[in-house]
């Protein structure tokens, strides 16, 4: 069945639907090579529909067990070529078929260079998923509907559950947190609890954790005050460790400003530099917002740029046992670039314990 990917500001792109299911959202693309299905159940990309520039998508399959949450989470996928034969030992299914059994929009044989160059001159928009066949009245009706802006709250834990049993005791408050992240923690010898994003500083503090970790998670994260309201009153109680959407709300409780960036920072070879060492690391990122340099606190010490734009990438806290990166360490980017920061944060655990 032909489909259409309609832009807000009328451009338009011809493609294949993968099934019948429609779908509207920010448009935002990937520059990864691989990692699409981690992409695909990244909660990040709630609410947008994503396009992967990479011309050839599903060469190794779907398994389980690269999932990061349990379900997908972009509300559509527009996609060059899908590979109808994938080939290696852990795939389980096409992904194709992963796509169709979690009936998400799917519109293929797009040309998604031109795609991104269009996002990339005008800015990620609104943009749908719809059959070529669409009357233009309803086309229209669908694009002047608003983006729901409660992303954080479709993404977070029903209920606190814990993963691992290791010898820290780390609060996590989960505003969309990925499956690496608690692997990762596991690694590090951590037991980690993890708090839905309502849940209040006394709640996480209540069992005498020996740190905090602020996930990353999606949309702007001036929508989630209450977080930002919970972040504050952490503040100084434990050392925090906090990841994309988590350096965000850190930033803004010590009184830093963000601001959405044109098209975002979204593949896995992005390149930082740790403004301590002079090193370059190769990251994956993927966030829409950043933290401003404009009227930073005093308290904060930038630690990390990217070498693309110069961003903030990273800073810590001068005099408190506060750490944040705006990308993902836990995504296997270099591919062992940046484990440190883990093991970092779990010094500060036991520095703050002695």
């Amino acid at each position: 069945m032909r489909g259409l990917l309609v832009l807000e500001n009328g451009v338009r792109f011809k493609g294949d639907l993968l099934g019948s299911a429609e779908g509207i959202g920010e448009l935002v693309f990937n520059t990864g090579m691989t990692g699409y299905q981690e992409c695909f159940t990244d909660p990040s990309y709630e609410g947008q529909i994503l396009a992967l520039t990479y011309p050839l998508i599903g060469n190794y399959g779907a398994n389980n067990e690269f999932m990061q949450n349990s379900k997908p989470a972009a509300t559509g996928y527009v996609l060059d070529q899908i590979t109808i034969h994938p080939s290696n030992w852990e795939c389980k299914e096409t992904i194709a078929d992963f796509i169709e059994r979690y009936n998400v929009p799917c519109l293929y044989n797009v040309d998604t260079r031109a795609v991104t160059r269009a996002v990339r001159k005008y800015g990620v928009m609104k943009a749908i998923i719809v059959r070529a066949d669409t009357d233009e009245k309803i086309i229209q009706e669908k694009l002047a509907k608003e983006l729901h802006r409660d992303q954080v709250e479709r993404v977070t834990a029903d209920k606190p559950y814990i993963y691992g049993h290791g010898t820290h005791k780390v609060s996590l408050l989960d505003c969309g947190l990925k499956k690496n992240i608690l692997v990762s923690l596991a690694k590090n010898d951590c037991t980690v609890t993890v708090y839905p994003c309502h849940t209040t500083a006394a709640e996480m503090l209540a069992d005498n954790p020996d740190g905090i970790f602020l996930s990353p998670g999606p949309g702007d994260p001036l929508d989630v005050p209450y977080v930002i309201s919970t972040v504050k009153e952490l503040i100084g109680k434990k050392p925090i460790f906090g990841i994309c959407l988590g350096i965000q709300m850190l930033s803004l409780a010590l009184g830093a400003h963000t601001f959405k960036l044109p098209f975002g920072h979204r593949g896995s070879n992005h390149p930082v530099k740790d403004l301590r060492t002079g090193r370059v690391y190769i990251t994956s990122q993927n966030h829409g917002y950043a933290v401003s340099d404009e009227e930073l606190p005093e308290c904060i010490e930038v630690t990390h740029r990217s070498v693309n734009d110069g961003t903030i990438e990273g800073f810590c806290h001068k005099t408190l046992p506060i750490q944040a990166v705006q990308y993902h360490p836990e995504a296997s980017p270099g591919p062992t670039d940046n484990f440190y920061l883990f093991k970092e944060f779990v010094k500060a655990m036991e520095d703050a314990k002695r």
